[in-house]
């Protein structure tokens, strides 16, 4: 499934989401699969891959997989298990060289 505009899903979906704008998974939304989004709030469960710029975990919430983004809020009570990845920034600002410690 492929959106320009933000998806609300409170119900089951086995596949792919790529979405420019917001993806937010209800209390009752079951998501397997792969989804990529602007920014994603996950109140239910994920389980697969995920790609966003802001991804918030609520109360409640729970994301089983591997998630690339540049932030990562998790609230009291949700669960993230497997492995988070940072979005590398440092390519938009230049890079600082620090000198050589004196010895």
């Amino acid at each position: 499934m492929t959106l320009t505009c933000n998806l609300y899903l409170d119900g089951e979906l086995d596949g792919i989401v790529k979405s420019t704008k917001e993806v937010n998974i209800g209390k009752n939304g079951h998501v397997k699969g792969e989804i990529q989004s602007d920014r994603l709030i996950v109140q239910g469960l994920i389980e697969g891959t995920i790609n966003t710029n802001t991804i918030e975990i609520k109360a409640g919430g729970h994301v089983h997989g591997e998630m690339t983004s540049n932030e990562f809020i998790i609230e009291s009570k949700g669960i993230f298990e497997g492995n988070s990845i940072l979005k590398d920034s440092s390519s938009k600002k230049s890079k600082k060289e620090l000198p050589a410690p004196k010895v």
